[in-house]
């Protein structure tokens, strides 16, 4: 039974850090790297994330600098950051790669604040889904006789204090960024 508990507690981690990551995506009118890990760039045929081909540093609050390790990627950088669902647009002077980023609106924050707790709903019901399937295995091992009416009771509630956990996780990473968005 404990595998079953590690193997729920694994895939609820691996749900947690999922959604962590995406947070980490949303923009937020403060530069930061993380906002340019989910754009690939075409490296002679293969799809890579900015960081792995070039130096990416913060200057200031507002300003990202991008200092590609080959100069004949400057234009395919720049050309994704573009394509990209950011909004942002970068400046180039043949070997480095700059990017304002712009303070959020009112309206955008508002937008910004409704994504965000979309993307916790997800994470919650990812979790929530994690949960129903240990609670399936749970009933098919004491219908199986695997597992006495006491034990299941006892993971049930492990299951459950489990699934607390990260939901509790997930209310925490949600509250700083709603924070973070609107206090920039």
């Amino acid at each position: 039974m404990k595998e079953l508990l590690e193997d729920g507690r694994r895939r609820m981690q691996k749900s947690l850090k999922t959604f962590k990551e995406e947070m980490a995506r949303v923009r937020t009118g403060r530069a930061s790297v993380s906002l340019l890990e989910g754009i690939k760039v075409d490296y002679y045929g293969t799809k890579m994330p900015i960081p792995q081909m070039a130096t990416v540093t913060v200057q200031e609050a507002r300003y990202i600098v991008i200092q590609p390790w080959d100069a004949s990627t400057v234009k395919a950088i720049e050309k994704a950051i573009m394509e990209s669902d950011l909004g942002l647009t970068p400046t180039t002077d043949g070997q480095v790669i700059r990017i304002t980023v712009p303070p959020l609106t009112e309206e955008r924050r508002r937008d910004l604040v409704k994504l965000v707790r979309k993307m916790a709903e997800e994470a919650r019901v990812a979790i929530r889904h994690i949960r129903r399937e240990l609670m399936d295995d749970l009933k098919k091992k004491k219908k199986e006789g695997e597992i006495s009416e006491d034990d299941f009771h006892r993971y049930q509630d492990q299951v459950q204090k489990l699934t607390d956990e990260f939901i509790k996780e997930i209310e925490k990473v949600l509250e700083e960024k709603e924070k973070e968005i609107l206090t920039v």
